[in-house]
């Protein structure tokens, strides 16, 4: 997620997405007004070319100098104010074309382009607005890169581990979601005491909203085992039946069932 600001003062002329825009890298989203930083671009430009001329005359003038040196038709003295002029021009042309960097720089800072591909999520000016620096102009989420934040207790951090599968469930979606741990928090929080999980999504099955609740499993451990459906065991006192289907007759025979499996509601089948 990137929040877009603005990083100099200007009025905003035009904002060219809206919120749920799909953007690319570089695509321009806004655009503020950039008459002032044109002159002084325009300005520092002018400015480097005559620091550029005042450099060339004064080494046209520093060569006829040592030239005359040579043949004893002038002091010392002048050619070392030549030389103390050529390296001032040098100085100034250097400071000249810096501050025509600068300037370039200010002038692209105008428009607030797209940092990677993603979705404008919030849009927080209008035309007309005045950005001053730091104002917010928008909020472009990458969509693709959506992790998923839970939290573990205190008891269950240290079979949690980075690898494993997590199965989830997202607030407004019906199906599952299938991810792994990415990272465990090394610090956990100061008020719950609960220690913060990221996972990331795996396969291409991923939501398009960020910031809704969500519920998970991490998967610390797995076994095989012959399960049945909730629905077809026959509980009676503290014994569980199931209706099973022997030389073409239905018959009622005793089972002793295991652990459940909480995503899908089956049970383990002990004997």
């Amino acid at each position: 997620k990137a929040d877009l600001r603005a990083e100099v003062s200007a009025i905003v002329m035009q904002v060219l997405k809206e919120n749920g825009e799909v953007v690319r890298k570089g695509d321009l989203l806004a655009r503020l007004d950039d008459t002032s930083f044109r002159d002084q671009l325009a300005s520092s430009e002018q400015a480097a070319r005559a620091a550029q001329q005042t450099l060339d005359q004064a080494e046209r003038q520093l060569e006829r100098l040592k030239t005359l040196r040579a043949s004893g038709m002038t002091s010392m003295q002048a050619l070392e104010d030549a030389e103390i002029r050529r390296n001032n021009a040098q100085s100034e042309l250097v400071a000249a074309k810096a501050r025509q960097v600068a300037a370039r720089q200010q002038l692209q800072r105008t428009e607030i382009r797209a940092p990677f591909d993603g979705i404008v999520s919030e849009r927080k000016v209008s035309n007309g607005d005045t950005a001053q620096i730091g104002k917010e102009i928008m909020k472009v989420i990458d969509p693709s890169s959506l992790r998923f934040q839970g939290l573990v207790s205190a008891e269950s951090v240290n079979v949690v581990k980075a690898g494993q599968s997590v199965s989830f469930r997202i607030n407004g979606y019906d199906q599952q979601f299938v991810g792994k741990v990415r990272r465990v928090d090394p610090a956990a929080n100061a008020t719950t005491r609960q220690v913060e999980v990221l996972v990331d999504f795996v396969g291409s099955n991923q939501p398009r909203v960020s910031g809704l609740y969500a519920e998970g499993r991490v998967e610390a451990g797995s076994t095989q085992a012959l399960t049945v459906m909730s629905g077809a065991l026959i509980r009676d006192g503290d014994k569980t039946f199931v209706w099973a289907l022997q030389d073409g007759l239905l018959k009622r025979l005793p089972i002793v069932v295991g652990e459940r499996d909480v995503r899908r509601g089956d049970y383990a089948v002990v004997s």
